[in-house]
């Protein structure tokens, strides 16, 4: 039984990675600016929350409301990154999220910096400076800034979690996607023509890209072990430009894919280092 719990958590977690990996090709696909896909999507995402978690996803306190705002800071400036530069700079920037927790953590907690996690730094800042030699027109040198940004507040957004309860980690994502929404309702208003296409896939986004795929990552959580949630999760970014390449067209440049193999390698390595020595010090027995 024990077995089959565990098989039934790692492909949910592969389920909810897959899933995520979706959102770079129908950003790409759906005519609608970055501020208005966001916040439909997120309308539909809070909508789908609700119906899945109910109570939880609306009892709130004051560092879940601050942790909210991080996570739409995250969603917004994904998207719009993604607008902007290729898929694959916008997914592998965003992932360099766990390196700025190594970096700020230290800081918060008044802890020493490790070794291993210095490393872990400059390599993957390395990666990142790599993304910065590919198609540097202004467009995409702005999103690449703005995939940056969106992995600072993606290492808040994770901080800012780790701090708070956990019985408010439903909530803090429901009223995130609720401040989404509240941003860009001007910006809806302003919409001239929409295709159903449009409709589609942004429905799609709000309903199985975040509310039904994070649904599925929070079931797998409960039923593996960290570290193979970890590694599994990294499945998204390696998908999302393969997504956008077979369904948009869009190659990502050499710099970029040896800057994304650089920070997901590093990552990999950092996490089960990391894990290692955590069993390491497990006492026998």
């Amino acid at each position: 039984m024990e077995n089959t719990a565990h098989r039934k958590g790692l492909a949910a977690i592969i389920v909810a990675a897959i899933l995520w990996s979706t959102g770079g090709v129908l950003i790409k696909l759906t005519s609608l600016n970055a501020i208005q896909l966001s916040s439909i999507r997120s309308l539909f995402a809070a909508l789908t929350f609700l119906v899945i978690f109910r109570k939880r996803a609306i009892i709130i306190n004051k560092a879940g409301l601050i942790n909210a705002v991080f996570y739409a800071g995250i969603l917004i400036l994904f998207v719009s990154a993604t607008k902007m530069t290729t898929a694959a700079n916008a997914i592998f920037l965003q992932y360099t999220a766990p390196i700025y927790v190594l970096i700020f953590e230290p800081i918060i907690n008044k802890t020493k910096y490790e070794k291993i996690n210095i490393i872990s730094s400059l390599f993957c800042f390395l990666g990142m400076g790599l993304f910065f030699f590919d198609q540097l027109t202004p467009g995409h040198l702005i999103g690449n800034i703005l995939a940056l940004i969106s992995g600072v507040a993606f290492a808040l957004f994770l901080l800012g979690v780790r701090k708070n309860s956990d019985e408010y980690q439903y909530s803090t994502v429901f009223y995130g996607n609720i401040l989404i929404t509240l941003i860009g309702m001007y910006s809806i208003g302003s919409i001239h023509s929409i295709v159903p296409r449009d409709i589609i896939f942004t429905i799609y986004l709000g309903v199985f890209q975040i509310g039904i795929a994070y649904a599925f990552f929070n079931f797998g959580l409960l039923k593996v072990l960290a570290i193979e949630a970890s590694l599994i999760s990294m499945v998204e970014p390696i998908l999302n430009p393969v997504w956008v390449m077979i369904w948009y067209g869009e190659k990502p440049g050499n710099f970029a894919i040896t800057g994304g193999a650089i920070i997901i390698l590093s990552i990999i390595c950092r996490t089960i280092f990391q894990e290692f020595n955590l069993r390491k010090k497990e006492p026998a027995g």
